[in-house]
């Protein structure tokens, strides 16, 4: 939580909600998510001393002499450009849940190179899905949770919304909103389609409540399950898994593209089934490709070998 006198007219309403949603469906670490929140409290000090007490005042020249602040604090370009990502993020997120006026276009500095997604191998993705027993109507949701995540790269905030109208599964796919509102179909594999009518017929009648409406995925209480129950879901299968890297809901949507990508799939293709508005955002997978390549070159190629 912020402390209280930062930017009490538009600061503490909302970047609550938007430390939650880069940590949950971002899977941000928590380190991050902390110094993204030190990051906007600063900016905020900053608005108040030059007096700016709404977001609409925040110009230009206002972003201009936080940045040239920032820069003649000397912070590394990396500590800068994670300051900077912090606020066009928030901006970004204001923009898109309140209708805000966007910031993105006058917020300018150094971009860090975009960090290369971590995935999980083949073999930990099958202990993944695995893990949940099957014999208990939660058990069955957790399952086809896992699945569809894995199974058709949804990101959380599309699973959590999925209604039962936008599921066909005798055509075998799911009509999800993703960034933007922008809608789009989804394939869904043999192994999530399994998954999905288990649970269908046999989990989610059991988590029905009187109120429960036609969300897909549904909580103890019968309510939608919330993001926060699905990143602790999938983190606390990943430890029953046994898998030691930190297992969150992004981490299978990785999984998804990359794997993808290793068996020959399009990246065009990939692009149009995660949403991605900007195909260079899909070529991130091309460098997770690219090193795997490379280091079986450098275990196999006999000219490699120190013995050669």
């Amino acid at each position: 939580m912020l402390e209280e006198g930062v930017n009490s007219m538009f600061w503490k309403e909302d970047v609550d909600e938007f430390l939650a949603w880069v940590q949950l469906e971002r899977g941000l670490s928590l380190h991050t998510v902390e110094s993204y929140e030190n990051d906007l409290v600063q900016f905020g000090r900053f608005l108040e001393e030059s007096s700016v007490s709404h977001w609409d005042e925040v110009d230009e020249a206002a972003t201009g002499k936080f940045l040239q602040k920032l820069t003649e604090e000397n912070f590394e370009t990396t500590t800068l450009a994670r300051k900077l990502s912090a606020l066009r993020g928030f901006s970004r997120f204001r923009e898109r849940e309140r209708g805000a006026r966007s910031l993105t276009e006058i917020v300018r500095g150094p971009r860090a190179g975009r960090k290369v997604p971590t995935s999980l191998t083949i073999e930990e993705t099958l202990r993944l899905l695995e893990a949940p027993s099957t014999a208990t109507p939660h058990g069955l949701r957790d399952r086809a949770i896992l699945e569809l995540l894995y199974g058709s790269g949804l990101r959380v905030s599309e699973l959590t919304g999925l209604l039962l109208q936008s599921v066909d599964l005798d055509n075998r796919f799911v009509r999800v909103f993703g960034k933007g509102s922008k809608e789009r179909m989804v394939p869904v594999g043999g192994g999530a389609l399994k998954a999905f009518r288990d649970y269908l017929n046999a989990g989610r009648p059991s988590l029905v409540k009187p109120k429960t409406g036609s969300e897909v995925f549904l909580s103890q209480r019968g309510s939608p399950i919330s993001r926060k129950t699905v990143w602790h879901l999938v983190k606390s299968h990943g430890e029953r898994a046994g898998i030691t890297k930190p297992v969150k809901p992004h981490l299978l949507r990785h999984s998804f593209a990359t794997h993808l990508l290793e068996g020959g799939a399009d990246l065009r293709t990939i692009q149009e089934m995660l949403g991605h508005a900007d195909i260079a955002t899909t070529q991130i997978y091309t460098r997770v490709e690219g090193e795997r390549l490379l280091d079986e070159h450098s275990r196999f190629h006999p000219r490699n070998r120190d013995e050669f």
